[in-house]
């Protein structure tokens, strides 16, 4: 409450010589303070006790104001969409602000009961990767996303299939890691839906391995473990691919059809997802890769593994009906049997 008994008395001070320094700290004020009562001449003022009151600042116009609208509208329908993504698009419609404004403005819209926190460890370069399934409905169909993350870089491989399968997933993982030029030494499975071979099959909370797997696991020279029910201690750690490819790649998207899709995902795995600054390494997973893990992971098999395949029976190895001989009696025989 700066008063008329203040303001006389910091007018005494300066009458006698008092420097402005010394005045603000005597005051407990700024420097800048100071000369701003001196400059708009209120120290000469004459006023009652009624305290010296500050107009707020005028609202400074920001780049990120004529996209608010569409950035609650995308959040609207859209909760768990990135910051990143948002930035993506707004950028395109001709945002030409930071990203920080706007991830700020996110965090500060975005509803609270979304966030989800899941404690973390790490583990070695080329030690273990994630392999996930997520399914997606579109227009045309269900799709089955096959997700594959190196546990130590994050850099992440996804391709998306018409099909769960015992086949695709050996097809998927393979190309995963001929992508990656190499293979860790176990791979991770977390919420795998039911991958059916036979009577053998994968399934929630547990990896049960038929023979087949097994010849592929030994193959290609990884451990398979399952992670759920999750002991982080006993079985690793658990990103959240899925999760992130939702918010980040498909929600708000258009996909024409199956290569469409898959086009844009590889376009969005190679440009966003092992580009970013990864919020937990604080690095991009490609850089953090080729830097790193590259060289850790063990080398790939020579060949293919090569698969089995269900021979269909030949029509001269069908099973014929074997017909039943059925003796006709008259009806006097089985009246005497009954005497």
């Amino acid at each position: 409450m700066y008063t008329r008994e203040r303001r006389v008395l910091l007018r005494h001070y300066l009458e006698q010589g008092v420097g402005k320094t010394e005045l603000a700290r005597r005051f407990g004020v700024s420097r800048r303070t100071v000369y701003h009562w001196i400059e708009t001449a209120q120290l000469d003022r004459e006023l009652d006790d009624a305290a010296v009151i500050y107009k707020p600042r005028p609202p400074v116009s920001r780049k990120l104001d004529r996209y608010r609208g569409i950035i609650q509208a995308r959040l609207q329908l859209y909760p768990r969409l990135t910051a990143q993504r948002l930035f993506e698009e707004i950028r395109s419609d001709g945002y030409a602000g930071g990203y920080t404004q706007l991830k700020d403005y996110v965090r500060e819209i975005r509803p609270r009961d979304l966030d989800d926190t899941v404690r973390r460890f790490e583990t070695p370069a080329g030690f273990q990767g994630q392999v996930d399934f997520a399914t997606f409905n579109l227009p045309w169909g269900r799709r089955y996303a096959l997700i594959v993350v190196l546990g130590y870089s994050r850099l992440l491989w996804l391709k998306f299939f018409a099909r769960q399968s015992m086949q695709i997933l050996f097809a998927g993982l393979e190309s995963a890691f001929n992508v990656f030029g190499g293979v860790p030494q176990e791979l991770l499975f977390d919420q795998m839906k039911a991958v059916v071979i036979g009577d053998e099959r994968f399934c929630d909370g547990a990896l049960v391995l038929n023979t087949e797997f097994l010849r592929f696991a030994a193959h290609w020279g990884f451990r398979p473990r399952a992670c759920r029910p999750y002991r982080a201690k006993t079985k690793g750690k658990v990103e959240r691919p899925i999760r992130y490819l939702r918010e980040s790649f498909f929600y708000g998207r258009t996909f024409i059809n199956d290569a469409d899709l898959n086009a844009q995902a590889e376009y969005w795995v190679q440009q966003t997802a092992n580009l970013r600054r990864h919020r937990t390494i604080g690095e991009s997973p490609r850089q953090r890769f080729e830097r790193d893990e590259r060289q850790t992971l063990k080398s790939l098999a020579p060949a293919p593994y090569p698969r089995l395949h269900a021979v269909a029976p030949s029509p001269a190895t069908k099973r014929t009906a074997s017909l039943i001989e059925v003796q006709r009696r008259p009806l006097s025989v089985y009246a005497d049997a009954i005497r």
